[in-house]
């Protein structure tokens, strides 16, 4: 049985998602050492327990996820639920890799990358790289699906799309041309996306204030929900983890979360 060696895995990882490039909120990479080798690697969004056990159950020796664990500013002390997912996964000699921004950001296999491939957006280049907006270049700019200029006609072709209502404030009869999304919790960035000319912006999640910036500004929110929007860069890095060693068994596990 031919195996991958952590070393060898962590390092494929972390130059592919080019993680020396971001100042993150939480650690990038390895964060919670397993088995020296691996046959079957799970991925996922969320580290979460219930994440963990499925991964367990499935035979895993790493996960690779969008959220891992040790965020800035959280209580560093290992207990209550922090202690119950880190035991566990020793116990199971799980490898846990997490990356955030790296996998926000990668031009293929990145959230923003996939969900606009998802929904039919199309990408904004300027001279041949995306266009993008806010900080870390983290919102891209782009145009709606043909045929789905409409507001109205975006939110539902989204809704389908996500299988789940999406939060929308605006004028559902008007047609935009100019778009901007980043997935997650990004609402924090809807003033970049309204000063780069965008006429709709979509995230993950909403704050109080997104109302009066869009009704003010003229410009339409829509949040889609931070699991929702996120589901896509873990699965793309996996098809990438499998044709780059064909010999690990690779398997997405989705752990539903409605926000």
């Amino acid at each position: 049985m031919n195996l991958v060696s952590r070393q060898t895995l962590s390092q494929w990882l972390n130059q592919s998602l080019q993680v020396h490039n971001f100042k993150d909120y939480a650690p990038n990479g390895l964060q919670l050492q397993g088995k020296p080798t691996i046959k079957k690697v799970v991925m996922g969004v969320t580290a979460s327990k219930a994440f963990l056990e499925k991964a367990a159950q499935a035979k895993a020796d790493a996960v690779i996820v969008h959220h891992g664990w040790f965020w800035k500013n959280e209580d560093p002390c290992i207990t209550n639920m922090k202690y119950e997912r880190i035991a566990y996964a020793i116990k199971q000699e799980l490898n846990v890799f997490g990356y955030h921004l790296p996998l926000d950001a990668h031009p293929e296999w990145g959230n923003n990358a996939q969900l606009a491939k998802v929904l039919g957006f199309g990408v904004n280049r300027v001279e041949g790289q995306v266009e993008t907006c806010g900080q870390g270049n983290l919102v891209w700019l782009g145009t709606p699906p043909k045929g789905k200029e409409e507001l109205g006609a975006l939110l539902q072709h989204i809704e389908t799309i996500l299988q789940r209502l999406v939060l929308f404030i605006g004028d559902k009869t008007k047609r935009v041309s100019r778009i901007a999304w980043c997935t997650g919790g990004a609402q924090g960035y809807f003033d970049a996306a309204i000063a780069a000319g965008a006429e709709l912006f979509l995230t993950g999640e909403a704050s109080e204030q997104v109302f009066h910036m869009a009704q003010e500004n003229g410009v339409a929110f829509m949040a889609a929900g931070h699991h929702a929007t996120e589901r896509y860069g873990v699965q793309a890095l996996g098809e990438a983890l499998k044709a780059q060693f064909p010999e690990l068994d690779v398997e997405f596990i989705d752990i539903p979360n409605p926000i």
